[in-house]
């Protein structure tokens, strides 16, 4: 029996090309816009991404802490103070990105507003500001920033939370935009990958950042949420903003040009447990 030469049906194709172009991008050639900047996970991203050479824009209402996000960044965070709520908004920060640098390759929607409330006591009033903040504000961002997004073949990051996944008496609004933005994560990422945008997202467990104080929660309160948080969490801890930052970073590299689509939680085991 003649010996079966397999030689031809080898996969001989140089695939270096294409390495080489998913990989070439470096952080020191990037644009990146950051929202909820001024503070937590949003100051964490930014750093983040400047330290690795990138030029950030830091967006947020409040000019005083987006200054303290840029004062160690040696000049690669750039403070832009904007209500993503706002009428116009979000295409005047997708504009003034584009004349400023002239090019966007990471949106970061990470900005968000937490509220509780269990049903019957809902209003109208108190629901609005989540939803306005945390859902419709990502998507006009994401549209504004579009055009530059898919000029660049850049990313999309969407903050979304590890208990959107999970019941949270109380917290139902809050959970219901976060996992809304899980959905338009995955829709989105089919939408843009003919277009070559990548859309991801992360979803951070219990993290330390002030957002329990704008909640309006007393000291006691927040430890005794902690406490809370720390024993439904197996890895036994709080998270670090930096943590959820490096998530964040990692999923927007280069490096991931074949991820799309994902929701991925960084929450010490939260979820799974």
């Amino acid at each position: 029996m003649a010996r079966m030469d397999t030689t031809d049906t080898t996969d001989t194709t140089d695939t270096t090309d294409t390495m080489d172009t998913a990989s070439s991008g470096s952080s020191a050639d990037r644009i990146v816009v950051v929202t909820g900047a001024g503070t937590g996970i949003g100051r964490a991203t930014a750093r983040a991404f400047a330290a690795e050479g990138a030029r950030v824009v830091a967006v947020g209402r409040r000019s005083a802490p987006l200054d303290e996000t840029a004062a160690a960044a040696e000049g690669r965070i750039t403070p832009l103070v904007a209500d993503i709520t706002g009428e116009g908004e979000p295409e005047r920060i997708a504009r003034t990105v584009m004349e400023t640098h002239g090019r966007l390759d990471v949106l970061v929607n990470n900005a968000a507003v937490v509220g509780r409330g269990s049903l019957g006591t809902l209003s109208r009033e108190s629901m609005e500001p989540l939803v306005a903040t945390n859902l419709i504000a990502p998507v006009l961002l994401a549209q504004a920033a579009l055009p530059g997004l898919v000029a660049a073949g850049g990313v999309i990051v969407n903050v979304s939370t590890s208990v959107g996944q999970r019941a949270w008496p109380a917290g139902s609004i809050y959970a219901a935009t976060k996992t809304a933005l899980e959905l338009l994560t995955r829709s989105w990422a089919v939408e843009l990958a003919p277009r070559g945008v990548r859309v991801v997202a992360v979803a951070p467990g219990a993290v330390s950042t002030p957002i329990g104080l704008h909640q309006g929660l007393t000291p006691e309160q927040l430890a005794a949420l902690r406490d809370w948080q720390i024993a439904h969490t197996p890895l036994g801890r709080i998270g670090r903003p930096e943590e959820i930052a490096w998530a964040i970073t990692r999923l927007a590299a280069p490096e991931a040009s074949f991820v799309t689509g994902v929701v991925l939680p960084v929450d010490g085991g939260a979820v799974v447990a």
